[in-house]
């Protein structure tokens, strides 16, 4: 039978071992962190495009723009972490925020398309683990 033998980076063991019980505090922590880039990433694209390209001037309230937001991070029942960035509900008017953003994401009859939450996932990913690598590093240091 063969045997295999893998030796760890002693700093990373070094790391690991101080984590012990802080994991649950600290993965919020860089969780947030991460959403807090994706949501600025969202936000200055949606700014970018409410209004823009329109027959008509536009009648934008600013609701949208300031319902974006994190969730806090929270534990799914497979046991995994997750912040989710999106709208808060509801509108002033009655309307869903999640149906504007929809409709401005990927248009409606009449009224074409206008991205802002698929380029602003991609353009967040390297930025976002960034964030996160630098939070964690933070966050470990202290212990």
């Amino acid at each position: 039978m063969a045997k295999v033998q893998v030796k760890m980076p002693e700093d990373f063991l070094l790391k690991l071992s101080r984590l012990g019980d802080k994991t649950d505090e600290i993965i919020p922590k860089v969780l947030e962190a991460g959403g807090e880039v994706v949501v600025e990433k969202v936000r200055s694209n949606l700014q970018a495009v409410i209004g823009r390209d329109t027959k008509e001037e536009s009648r934008s309230t600013g609701e949208l723009v300031s319902a974006l937001g994190v969730s806090p991070a929270k534990i799914d029942r497979e046991g995994n972490y997750n912040v989710k960035v999106g709208f808060a509900e509801p509108r002033s008017d009655g309307r869903s925020n999640a149906m504007i953003a929809n409709v401005l994401e990927y248009g409606k009859s009449g009224q074409p398309a206008k991205p802002f939450l698929k380029p602003a996932r991609t353009g967040s990913r390297a930025p976002c683990i960034a964030a996160m690598k630098q939070k964690f590093e933070q966050e470990v240091g202290k212990i």
